[in-house]
C-alpha cells in the first residue's frame, strides 16, 4: 500500500493535482511519523498496511470533523477543501460495509466473543478490528456494540 500510494504521488505531481499532491504527502508524512513511533518505542518494523488503513480511516474523522466546524464558522471554502480530501484519501480504503452488514457482523462478533455486558466491549471492539480493518466506521459500531450489550 505505501509503494501504491508513492506511485499516486508521482502521478499526480506530474498531472499538476495540487489538492492531490497535497493530500498524499499528508498521507506519507503521517506513516512516516507512525514508522518512527514504531522504532522509537522499540517495535522497529516499518507501518502494516492495516495501521495504514487505520491512520487513513483517523485522517478521514478528522477531515469530517473539520469539515462540520468550518461549515458551522460560514468557511464554506474551507469546508469544500477538506470534502475533498477526504475524497481522495477514500480512494485507498476498501469498500465500506453498510449499515445493515455492519449490525450483522456487530451481532456476531458479540456472540462469538460470548460478551454478555459493557464489561466485554473492548474484547469485542478489538475482534472488530481485527475482522473488519478498514472497512467499518468503528464510532458507529461502538455505539451499535455499546447498545447491544447494555440490553
Amino acid at each position: 500500500m505505501r509503494e501504491q500510494l508513492k506511485d499516486m504521488l508521482t502521478r499526480a505531481m506530474k498531472a499538476g493535482e495540487k489538492r492531490r499532491v497535497g493530500t498524499l504527502r499528508l498521507i506519507l508524512a503521517a506513516i512516516k511519523d507512525r514508522d518512527i513511533a514504531n522504532r522509537t518505542d522499540g517495535a522497529g518494523e516499518l507501518v502494516s498496511d492495516e495501521e495504514i488503513l487505520s491512520i487513513l480511516q483517523k485522517m478521514i474523522k478528522q477531515r469530517r470533523e473539520s469539515t462540520i466546524l468550518y461549515q458551522e464558522g460560514g468557511r464554506l471554502e474551507l469546508a469544500e477543501q477538506e470534502e475533498q480530501e477526504i475524497a481522495i484519501i477514500e480512494e485507498f480504503l476498501p469498500e465500506q460495509i453498510g449499515a445493515d452488514e455492519m449490525a450483522a457482523a456487530v451481532a456476531a462478533v458479540i456472540a462469538d466473543c460470548g460478551a454478555t455486558g459493557l464489561k466485554d466491549m473492548g474484547g469485542v471492539m478489538a475482534a472488530l478490528k481485527e475482522r473488519y480493518a478498514g472497512r467499518m466506521d468503528f464510532g458507529r459500531a461502538a455505539g451499535q456494540v455499546k447498545s447491544l450489550l447494555a440490553g
